[in-house]
C-alpha cells in the first residue's frame, strides 16, 4: 500500500500509484492515513491511546492463553503447573499496574 503525501500529511492510500502524479510513501508497519510523513526523516511515530495500548495488550493475552490452552488436558507434560501459573497471570495482568506495560513472561 501506499499513501500520497499532501503537505506533509499521509492520504489517499493506494495499491498501484502508475499514473498518479506527486509524492508518495510505502505503507510502514503501524502507520497509515493521517501520520506525519517528512521526506528526510520519513513517518513520524503515532501517538496510541491508552484504550489502543490496552486493546493490544489484551489481544496478545488472549492469543497466549489460546496458545497455551491444549497444554491444559495434559496434565502430564513436563511444564503444565508452570503454564498454569503463567495462564494464570496473564488472567491476572489486566487488573495490574504493570498492564499493558509489562507482559508476563512465558516460562
Amino acid at each position: 500500500m501506499y499513501y500520497r503525501i499532501i503537505n506533509g500529511i499521509a492520504e489517499s492510500k493506494q495499491t498501484d500509484i502508475n499514473g498518479f502524479d506527486g509524492l508518495w510513501a510505502a505503507t510502514e508497519e503501524g502507520f497509515g492515513e493521517g501520520d506525519l510523513y517528512d521526506e528526510e526523516k520519513g513517518w513520524s511515530h503515532p501517538v496510541k491511546t491508552s484504550d489502543e495500548l490496552e486493546a493490544e495488550g489484551r489481544e496478545w493475552r488472549d492469543n497466549e492463553l489460546e496458545f497455551t490452552d491444549s497444554i491444559v488436558a495434559i496434565t502430564d507434560h513436563s511444564s503444565h503447573t508452570a503454564l498454569m501459573s503463567y495462564r494464570q497471570e496473564l488472567r491476572d495482568w489486566t487488573d495490574t499496574s504493570d498492564f499493558p506495560s509489562t507482559k508476563p513472561t512465558k516460562p
